[in-house]
């Protein structure tokens, strides 16, 4: 199976750079885009993130042979239905979604007999909409497929060799497990993101303008994390909720274990956990997953 024509629907910071890979690469594949806003449509067109950008999802995955979604989570099934008049028999239906089980179920259910194969590229940044993406946004990420039970084999491998050839490193799960893994990796620190930067800018007694003016390093990454699609966010939560509910539960008892520690004055048990956790972070550079320059390899201007 080959994969010659790509549809792209959503053309915000993951479908415009999935566009814009193709062509970087030098990849012998069409590609044809819609999105439901026009301006968002008119701004594609102009920085050339797809061949050709549609007026109408139906248009946009005519003869297509893969389609990927790449609409918030919640809007995957209306996604589906619209484009679905024009869907080739022999498509591939995949998308970008963070949470996986929902995706699938909402898939099947606007698709039925479609081949449905569920993927989720693990990069990003908290910048959105058709003027965020960038060519190699996928370079040395992972991106996790979630194949159904029974895929034909032939379209897993059409889609893995795709991510391979926009430069992923491919991995394959059970959906339940990916989103159970994203819950812990990506979720809930977005959730604590959320909550600590609403939690400092609501402070009586500390103004928002002292909230700003003297955000030290850790304040300052939270919110580039909570500076991220509001809907996109809201969605992964309300359609992962099992998940996240799970690990939530697991991190409020951590927590609570150390906020003993630190009101019995046990600097052991602090000592040993910011241990642990530097060893974690040096194993994530080893992984090439992040940038082991001081600072984040920010630069400082003289």
């Amino acid at each position: 199976m080959m994969i010659n024509r790509v549809a792209i629907i959503g053309l915000g910071l993951l479908g415009g750079s999935i566009g814009l890979a193709v062509q970087a690469r030098g990849l012998a594949i069409a590609t044809t885009g819609w999105d439901r806003d026009p301006q968002v449509r008119a701004k594609a067109a102009e920085r050339g993130l797809v061949g050709r950008v549609c007026e109408t999802a139906a248009e946009a995955v005519a003869n297509a042979d893969l389609v990927i979604l790449c609409v918030p989570v919640g809007a995957m099934g209306d996604a589906a239905r619209e484009l679905a008049p024009g869907l080739s028999p022999h498509a591939i239906i995949s998308d970008v979604g963070s949470s996986k089980e929902a995706v699938a179920e909402a898939l099947s259910a606007a698709l039925p007999g479609a081949c449905i194969i569920p993927a989720h590229p693990v990069a990003g940044t908290e910048q959105s909409g058709p003027d965020a993406g960038f060519a190699t946004l996928f370079a040395g990420r992972w991106c996790i497929i979630t194949p159904p039970y029974g895929v034909e084999p032939a379209a897993l491998t059409a889609l893995s060799d795709f991510w391979t050839k926009l430069g992923s490193k491919v991995e394959l799960m059970d959906a339940a497990h990916h989103d159970l893994v994203l819950a812990v990796t990506s979720h809930i620190p977005h959730l604590i993101a959320y909550t600590i930067v609403g939690t400092a800018s609501d402070l009586e007694d500390v103004t928002q303008s002292e909230v700003i003016k003297y955000s030290a390093g850790g304040f300052r990454d939270f919110t580039r994390i909570a500076a991220s699609d509001p809907v996109m966010w809201r969605d992964v939560f309300l359609t992962n909720k099992g998940a996240v509910l799970e690990m939530l539960g697991r991190f409020s008892e951590d927590l609570t274990a150390l906020q003993r520690a630190i009101r019995s004055g046990d600097g052991d048990t602090l000592f040993d956990l910011f241990t642990r956790t530097r060893a974690i972070r040096r194993q994530v550079i080893e992984q090439g997953q992040d940038d082991g320059r001081p600072d984040f390899g920010r630069g400082h201007g003289g």
